[in-house]
Formats: C-alpha cells, structure tokens, sequence
C-alpha cells in the first residue's frame, strides 16, 4: 500500500469515525440548546415562513445590501416619499427576519412617524394599521417567541389606539370596535356566556371537511352561498372572507342587533334594493340552514383570526376565562394579549440581566387589565354615527388585585424596586376603584375594598399608619379633589359610577333627592371639562382630545340607562322596577334605548325563574309611541350625519 493510498484511507476512517461521533452529539446539543433556549426560536424551522430561510441563507452579503436600502430610506424619508419606503422596508424585514428591532423600527415609522404626516383620520388610520399588521402578522410570525416584539406590538395598541395624543384617536377607537364587532359579533354581557362565546371559536373544526362532519349540511350551505352571491357580483366570485364576515354581521345588526338599523327600517330598504343583501338572509335565515351556519360562521371566524389576524382563539378562550371578561372590540384587550403572550412564550428566553424586558412587559399586562376595569364595557351599534359607549367594567377589580399579587411575588427580588413598581400601581388602583364603588352606591364593596388598602399599605403595612383610618366619605371626598386634572380618565367612570346610584337609589327606590344629586355631579364634572381652559384644545379633525371623552350629558345618561338595564350583576326584577319608573324622571330615557337593550335583556330573562310567570315584554313594554320616536330618532341621525361631515370638508379644506 502506497503513501498516499494509507493517508487517503485513514482519511475515510476518520471521517465515518466524525460522523457518527457528530450524530450521536447532535441531538444532545439541540436539547440542551432547547432546555437552555439557547436557540433563537424556539420554531426555527417548523412553521415558519419561507422567506425566513432564504433571507438567512443569503450569508454576509445580506449586511451590505440591508444596509445599502436603510441608507436609501432614511434619505427617501426625508424627502416625504412615505409610500416608495413601503418596498425597501418589506424587502429589509424579509433580508433580517430574526431581528426583532428591525420588525419594531418599520412597524413604528409606519404607524407613528408615517400616519401623523396624512391629512385625514381615513389615512392615518390606515398607515396605523400597516404597521400592526407588518409586525402581528409577519415579524411574529418569523419571531415567535421574542418578547421585545410582543412588548411593542402590546404598547402600540395601549398607546397609538387607546390613547389621547393622537388627534384622530377617536377615529382609531371607533374604527376598531367596528373592524372586530363585524369580525367576531357581539359579546354576551354575562361573564360565563362570554366565555362560552368565545369557546365556541376556539373549538370551531379547522376545514370545513371537519365542519361538515361535526354539522352535516356545512357544505351544502357553502355550495349554495357561493353560486347564487357569485351570480350576484360582478367579475367577482364569492369567497368565504372578512367581507362575507362583514356581510353576515350587517345583517346580523339588521335582523336584531342594532336599535338604528331598526329604527330606519334599514331591513326592508336593503332587502328592496340589494339582491345580495336578499340573497343572504333568505339562505341563512332558512330553517334548513340554521345550525349550519353557526358552524360555519364559527369556523369562519376561527380561520380569519389565525390567518389575517396571527391570534390564536384557543389562548383568547384561556384569557378570557383565567383573567376576565375580555371584550375584543377594545384595543386594550389586544394589548393584554400581546403583552401576556409575549411573556409567555419569551420569558425563558430572557437573561438574568435583561429581566426588564419582562418587567415592561408585564407592567403592559396589568395596565390593559386596568384600562379594561375602567373602559371595558362597550355599547356600540355598526349603524350609529356616535362614538362606542365605553363604560367601567368592575368585574376586573378582583382580576387585577389577584394579578398584583403575583407580579409583586414573581419581581420581589429584582434589582431597582421590581416588585415595589407594582405597588404604586394598585395603591392608586384600589383607591380608585373605592372611589368608583362608593359613587354607586355599593358601599358594602367600597369598604371591602377599603380594608383591603388598610390592610396592604395602612394599619397592615410594614410600617403600619393611619391613612386609611379616616371615614370612608373622608377618604372619597380626598380622593376626588385636584385629580381629574392630573388624571382626567377619572371622571368618565366618576360620572358612570354616579348615575348607576341615582338610577338604582333615586328612581328605583324613589328618592328623588338621590337622582337629582347624580344629575348634577355628571352635568358639573362635564362642565368643568367643557369649560376648563386646559381642556379647551382642539384637533385639526375637530375633536377635543379630553372634552369628547367626557361627552354631553345627554349622551351620558342614555348610555348609564343602557347599561344598567342590561348589567347582569342586577336583578332583573330590580331593573324591571327602575324601568316602570324612569318615565317620572326622564321620559326621553325608555325609547331611546329600548331597541338597543331588548336582545340582550330578552336573552338573560329567558335564564331567569321570572320567565316561568312572565314574558319579558310584561316586565319591560315597549314605551308608548315608539314608532314616532324612531322617526324622531332618523331626523337627528341625518342633522347629526351632515354636520359631521360638513365638518370633515372642512377641516380636511384647512389642513391642505
């Protein structure tokens, strides 16, 4: 044997020999670089898109040419050309797919630096939601398990969404509700149908093969959608989509849900002037169909908010029923989502030393749950022209005490006051919600809650003091003054919390000193935010960042009425009261919510023993006149409609 034929062959023994050592001390290494999360993601391969593979085999090369296209953006930038930026930053996210702060930086430019340079809300709103969608839909998609992208996408809705700095806020939050009351329906008020509701999504088959065998039917009524509304539509062929989802939920709102539509008799106009429209309720309105078409409503919706919207229903289910009662149509109920996900899944992924991206991400969490107590109960009608009605949801109160609790625990020991950042938090939250309870008369739950203070941060403290000793009138009447300046989302629940009082006290138990003194609390709180000198700003859309919150005292009285006559915390013999007695205080109050209320009172009578004596309509009757009314309420709907849009040229004139 030669030389070189011994080295050649030498050569392939200690190849076999590498081999097999590295297959055998493979599979070790990737479960400990698994256990460790030593890996980027934790589904590197599986599931992710496949541009992430092409953008990180492009090697050193992909360095320049990223950088090359930020150079080319900041200067396209700078120049105004927002829409040219759009390529070059699809093309550097697809180039860097595993760069969360790539994701995060275009997302932000597009929903906050891009969307205030449009001229109307229709604009910004639509650049807002690109950036949402870049990084809900793309850059979480190739970064699952990064909590830094959960945390921003989380603080965009908290923020961008549910704040005041951005004129067209309003817009935002009307827009919103609609974009998910069409995509998932109304909510049931009840806390164990909601989450039942939910359940329904999250159990819905995954194909529609699946569909028809859980109801058998499903197909057919897919067969028969399709080739009538195809024949309906020009070079247009059905699709089951977010527009049919709309469609179904327009006509959903027609059919029942909405007191506008009913009062404008919007049913039998479309159903006159709109095949489509026609086509569709009398396919689904068809007895054959029925059941067929919850299931494929439900399958519908659980495929759209995988696809369009990257939301899992199963762990919207799991929130929903570990948490509260989440209402989607509220951004910060997405920004609970995100934020608690992104904790979730990216916690073991974070260093002993960046612990704080944890912490910012869990403050984001209890935040939303906070935001949701004091916001979280939405009236909305698809078919009204006026701002959802958002009101105190207190079946949060617990939610969140349980959750500080655990958040204090989980940060005890992190270094700069982990743990003490969360006691600020329920300290001013807790005396809040003491506040809100005693301004509706709950005075059992407000010195519940008092106690509670007294004994975390009063006489049960580690240095015990007396704060918490004085009356519990002492301690409201302290809490309320110079605070709806420093902190105006105060007063929207003050004024909510106190008509609750007067419509429960003062009309259902005839005092009317009691309904007189809420009266007045709401109309001087909106006064003074009406009036004040700081609140007198004015958006270039025309709306008052504060002042519109608020709203007139009209508006805020209808919506208390609304509210309690559908809050199933009450009874429904109590409301049954307060509803044969308002027309002595506010004769006004009973047509213009009853429409409104009838679904939703009607589906909790039917659970309840009064039904086994009464019928609903016995113990809350139509007030006299409706149908005069309902013209009434269609003349200020068209003054209310052309004003605004007088308003809208207007201002749209002025901002060229």
């Amino acid at each position: 044997m030669t030389r070189d034929r011994a080295i050649q062959l030498i050569a392939v023994v200690i190849l076999i020999l590498s081999t097999v050592a590295s297959g055998r001390i493979l599979p070790i290494i990737l479960d400990q670089s698994e256990k460790n999360v030593l890996r980027y993601t934790n589904v590197s391969v599986k599931g992710a898109p496949p541009w992430v593979a092409i953008g990180t085999a492009i090697g050193a090369l992909r360095g320049l040419i990223v950088d090359v296209l930020w150079m080319k953006i900041n200067s396209m930038k700078s120049k105004g050309l927002f829409y040219e930026i759009m390529a070059d930053a699809e093309m550097i996210t697809k180039l860097q797919p595993r760069f969360a702060e790539v994701w995060a930086f275009h997302g932000h430019n597009m929903a906050y630096n891009i969307s205030v340079a449009m001229h109307t809300e229709r604009e910004r709103w639509e650049w807002v939601n690109a950036g949402i969608r870049l990084v809900r839909n793309e850059g979480i998609r190739a970064n699952p398990n990064d909590m830094y992208l959960h945390k921003e996408l989380a603080f965009w809705f908290a923020h961008k969404i549910e704040g005041q700095a951005d004129d067209a806020h309003l817009y935002y939050k009307t827009e919103f509700c609609k974009e998910w009351h069409y995509l998932l329906g109304e909510p049931p008020i009840d806390y164990k149908a909601r989450i039942a509701w939910i359940k329904v999504v999250a159990d819905a088959p995954d194909s529609l093969e699946e569909a028809e065998v859980v109801t058998p039917g499903v197909l057919n009524l897919v067969d028969k959608l399709q080739t009538t509304l195809s024949d309906l539509t020009t070079n247009k062929k059905f699709k089951l989509d977010r527009e049919f989802l709309r469609l179904y939920s327009e006509w959903r709102a027609i059919r029942g849900q909405s007191a506008v539509a009913r009062a404008l008799n919007f049913g039998q106009q479309i159903l006159e002037s709109s095949e489509i429209f026609r086509a569709v309720d009398e396919i689904i309105s068809d007895p054959e169909h029925v059941q067929a078409g919850h299931t494929l409503i439900a399958y519908l919706r659980k495929r759209i908010l995988k696809n369009d919207y990257n939301m899992d229903p199963q762990i919207m289910y799991e929130f929903t029923r570990d948490l509260g009662p989440i209402d989607w149509r509220h951004a910060q109920a997405h920004a609970l989502y995100w934020a608690r996900l992104g904790s979730k899944m990216g916690e073991g992924r974070i260093a002993n030393e960046d612990i704080y991206h944890n912490l910012n991400t869990d403050r984001l969490q209890i935040q939303g749950m906070q935001a949701l107590a004091r916001s979280g109960r939405i009236s909305f009608d698809p078919f009204s022209s006026e701002l959802p009605g958002r009101f105190p949801e207190p079946r949060w109160i617990d939610a969140i005490d349980k959750e500080f609790e655990h958040l204090y625990i989980k940060y005890y020991n992190t270094f700069g006051a982990g743990g003490e950042s969360f006691i600020g938090f329920i300290q001013n939250f807790l005396s809040a919600s003491v506040r809100e309870w005693y301004r509706a008369g709950e005075r059992e739950k407000a010195l519940k809650l008092y106690a509670r203070l007294d004994s975390l941060f009063g006489s049960g403290a580690l240095i015990p003091n007396n704060k918490y000793s004085v009356p519990l009138e002492v301690f409201v009447r302290k809490q309320t003054q110079g605070q709806y300046e420093m902190q105006p989302y105060l007063a929207p629940n003050d004024i909510a919390a106190s008509l609750r009082y007067g419509f429960r006290v003062g009309i259902g138990q005839d005092r009317k000193e009691v309904w007189e003194d809420a009266l007045k609390f709401a109309s001087d709180v909106t006064t003074f935010f009406k009036t004040n000198e700081w609140n007198e700003y004015t958006t270039k859309f025309g709306s008052g960042r504060i002042a519109d919150l608020v709203g007139v005292m009209e508006n805020s009285v209808i919506i208390a009425f609304e509210v309690v006559m559908t809050d199933p915390s009450i009874e429904i013999r109590e409301r049954a009261v307060i509803w044969s007695k308002v027309d002595q205080y506010d004769p006004q109050l009973r047509p213009r919510v009853y429409d409104r209320i009838l679904p939703q009172v009607e589906q909790q009578f039917a659970q309840n023993v009064l039904a086994q004596r009464y019928t609903v309509h016995q113990l809350f009757p139509a007030p006299p006149n409706m149908e005069a009314f309902r013209q009434q309420l269609i003349a200020e709907k068209i003054r209310k409609d052309e004003r605004r849009q007088k308003e809208r040229i207007r201002d749209q004139m002025e901002s060229r």
